[in-house]
């Protein structure tokens, strides 16, 4: 199995930038894709940004413009920049590691005061 471990949460105002960053174990990281996920209190988990093993990357609608998810074979690690931050945007943020199986991270809160 690969652990995961997310870091870069914190407490931001509206509009401002945080910079999440997941590290994972293992040997598999740059042949896996990496997503994003988050989940605001009372709602589903959901898919906000993913990247494939050859760069290609995806996103949710509402933060399109606005996150940009990278990753660094070198360091195994996948990062999240998030810019223009929104109250909207609160919840909690989970790595993931897509291979023939799947690994999650423990989590990194975010919260957006307005």
């Amino acid at each position: 199995q690969v652990q995961l471990v997310e870091s870069g949460g914190g407490l931001v105002q509206a509009g401002g930038s945080l910079r999440l960053s997941c590290r994972a174990s293992g040997t598999i990281f740059s042949i896996s894709t990496m997503g994003w996920y988050r989940q605001a209190p009372g709602k589903q988990r959901e898919l906000v940004a993913a990247i494939t093993r050859g760069g290609n990357t995806n996103y949710v609608d509402s933060v399109k413009g606005r996150f940009t998810i990278s990753r660094d074979n070198t360091k195994n690690t996948v990062y999240l920049q998030m810019n223009s931050l929104k109250p909207e945007d609160t919840g909690v943020y989970y790595c993931n590691l897509q291979y023939d199986f799947s690994s999650w991270g423990q989590g990194t809160q975010v919260t957006v005061s307005s």
